[in-house]
């Protein structure tokens, strides 16, 4: 179990009248049967919930209760601040602000000192050094209409300079590699895809809202086979916790991976020392790139 969904949960039982078992797994993408657990440890933790059963039901933290601050060590307290902390310098919102405030009333006077020397040891910043200014108002636009189901226009910057229109509805912001994407559907292109906010300008939000349709997260990571002979080339983009090995000469590598031309031209750019595995499409898409460059030289 990891110790930050636990204290994400009571925090969410401590915001929440009540909330099923059914919603904490789809919040936290995990199973019943993970959930069902943390509860049990929660409580086991001294932190009393209550589960009503039937429609309407699910879990509570008992009437009247006060969390006791010692229920976070040091390192937890630290851990957790240095996290918010971090995601402030591209998130701003009155979410994040309540989020480190209530973090912030757990720390005892007496330890105050001691977890802020902590949380400030380590320090992420997810901000560029220079670059596009308008990414942090291009991310609190688009948590609007995520909020709000409303459609977003906007002039968007593809590969080789190429600029086109698009109405997109919303479904999700990812950082990737330090850079801001959006996940949408595109009305243009009647598909889904994933829109670098770099790449952005004019970005809007309409009046009008769409409906949700079903949709799978994007596409971030393929499996790969190479040859050793690439393995420095292959680290520079991850880590060798994600190299298997395959045979004596071999490696299967989980390779992270956005559908765009740059990540098509990295691919390429293994030349025979590297096959694409899964998923599927990605593969195919890779041989019609490779046939259309050998028909360049068969011409």
């Amino acid at each position: 179990m990891k110790v930050d969904r636990l204290m994400s949960i009571v925090l969410i039982l401590l915001d929440k009248e009540r909330i099923s078992a059914q919603e904490l797994a789809d919040r936290f993408e995990v199973s019943l049967r993970t959930i069902y657990r943390d509860i049990d440890a929660i409580d086991l933790a001294g932190v009393p919930i209550r589960s009503t059963p039937g429609v309407g039901g699910g879990f509570e933290i008992m009437p009247d209760y006060k969390m006791d601050s010692k229920v976070f060590s040091t390192a937890d307290l630290s851990a957790i601040l240095m996290g918010l902390s971090s995601l402030s310098n591209m998130v701003r919102g009155d979410e994040l602000i309540n989020a480190l405030a209530k973090i912030k009333s757990f720390i005892p006077a007496d330890r105050a000192k001691e977890i802020e020397l902590k949380a400030n040891q380590i320090y992420i910043d997810l901000s560029q050094w220079t670059g596009n200014n308008n990414i942090q108002t291009h991310v609190e636009i688009i948590k609007v209409a995520l909020q709000e189901n409303k459609l977003l226009t906007f002039e968007y910057i593809a590969h080789q300079g190429n600029k086109t229109e698009r109405i997109v509805e919303p479904y999700q912001l990812v950082m990737k590699s330090s850079h801001w994407y959006l996940y949408g559907y595109c009305q243009n292109r009647n598909d889904f895809r994933l829109f670098r906010l770099s790449r952005m300008s004019g970005l809007q939000i309409l009046e009008d809202t769409f409906t949700l349709r079903d949709f799978q997260k994007p596409q971030l990571e393929i499996k790969i086979r190479i040859h050793q002979s690439i393995i420095d080339r292959v680290l520079d983009y991850c880590s060798y916790e994600n190299f298997y090995s395959d045979g004596e000469e071999h490696y299967i590598v989980s390779f992270p991976f956005i559908e765009n031309e740059y990540h098509y031209d990295i691919l390429l750019s293994f030349g025979d020392k590297c096959e694409c595995l899964e998923p599927l499409h990605v593969r195919e898409k890779m041989k019609r790139r490779i046939y259309d460059i050998v028909s360049i030289y068969e011409s």
